[in-house]
């Protein structure tokens, strides 16, 4: 049943926002008193840093099939790109600016735990791109890390990109596309033309 609950009020949080959805609507849409609810989570901050926990073990996770796969560096980060994607609403206004307002404390904890599995994902996607000639070789390994996450997290702030009219994944898409174009080498070119025309198939 913990289960359960946490994956609904994670699509329902993601839907509608860390602060709009209530105990009240998680329990109706399950089926469930409140008392259940309760039984399982002290009050609904505690339910919401579980869940924030929660997705975060299942991205992780996902991201870390990705990599046992050992896909060439630029095909691995478009699968990982799917994973990300199967998060991101279409609609232009997203649930971050809520958790972050609402529940700053579990935001920041969830931020810096994201912050550390990007470094390790991109550092090591980094290694082999250069390794295999994927990647330009005179790429500065740190830097290059810093601003794709800094890139990554800042997609989130919805004021800077209010004038873009792009939609969470479409800002995305976007900006993926500008972090590989800016570190690809010849072969990784070649590659990155081939990902995206099998993308359009």
């Amino acid at each position: 049943m913990k289960q359960d609950i946490l994956h609904k009020a994670g699509d329902l949080f993601l839907e509608f926002g860390f602060k709009s959805v209530t105990m009240d609507h998680l329990a109706q849409e399950l089926g469930v008193s409140k008392k259940t609810l309760y039984g399982y989570f002290k009050n609904k901050s505690d339910l919401v840093e579980q869940v924030a926990y929660y997705i975060r073990d299942r991205i992780h996770k996902e991201i870390d099939e990705v990599q046992i796969q050992q896909l060439d560096p630029i095909e691995e980060m478009f699968e990982i790109k799917k994973v990300v994607m199967k998060r991101l609403k279409n609609e232009k206004t997203s649930p971050q600016f809520q958790f972050q307002k609402y529940y700053p404390k579990i935001y920041d904890k969830m931020r810096q735990s994201q912050v550390c599995k990007m470094e390790e994902s991109i550092s090591k996607n980094i290694d082999r791109g250069v390794k295999d000639d994927y990647y330009r070789k005179d790429l500065h390994k740190v830097f290059t890390c810093k601003i794709y996450i800094s890139g990554i997290l800042n997609l989130k702030d919805e004021k800077l990109f209010k004038d873009s009219q792009l939609t969470p994944k479409e800002l995305y898409e976007e900006f993926l596309n500008y972090h590989l174009r800016s570190i690809v080498d010849t072969k990784g070119k070649q590659r990155l033309i081939e990902l995206e025309k099998q993308q359009l198939e």
